[in-house]
């Protein structure tokens, strides 16, 4: 969601219940309305759920998800996407285009080749981007 929705996150949410398990834990993490992407999948781990449903809770709370691992959102005005040096692994490469959904390549994806590659998340997300590939489906439900 844009800086424009402040205040209206929980509207995507409608008819959804606020986990205080959850809750507890984003009100103890969330500095000024802000938590970070990292922290966000960290209280899921805590607490054993999967990152969709601390990012409910998080909108519910109307708290704004910050510095995205992948480097697309909450850095500033730009994104905080590395620049590469050389060219994309032909393997990673690969892997990103046998990933595809619908011609996107999926949050959850992306973080599955950065592990197998041993690599940054933020690195998959500029070799993405170097293939004129989108980044889509966001594990905390930020951006579809």
């Amino acid at each position: 969601m844009t800086h424009e929705d402040t205040g209206k996150y929980g509207k995507k949410r409608s008819g959804a219940e606020l986990n205080e398990r959850i809750a507890a834990r984003i009100r103890e993490k969330a500095s000024a309305k802000r938590l970070s992407c990292a922290e966000a999948h960290s209280i899921a781990e805590t607490v054993n759920v999967p990152p969709a449903d601390v990012g409910t809770a998080v909108d519910l709370l109307e708290v704004r998800i910050t510095k995205c691992q992948l480097g697309l959102f909450g850095h500033g005005r730009e994104k905080n996407i590395p620049e590469l040096s050389g060219k994309i692994d032909p393997g990673m490469e690969s892997a990103i285009r046998s990933a595809l959904v619908n011609g996107r390549l999926t949050c959850a994806a992306a973080w599955e080749i950065s592990r197998r590659f041993g690599v940054s998340k933020a690195m998959v997300a500029a070799a993405s981007e170097a293939l004129k590939i989108k980044i889509s489906a966001c594990q905390l439900g930020t951006f579809g």
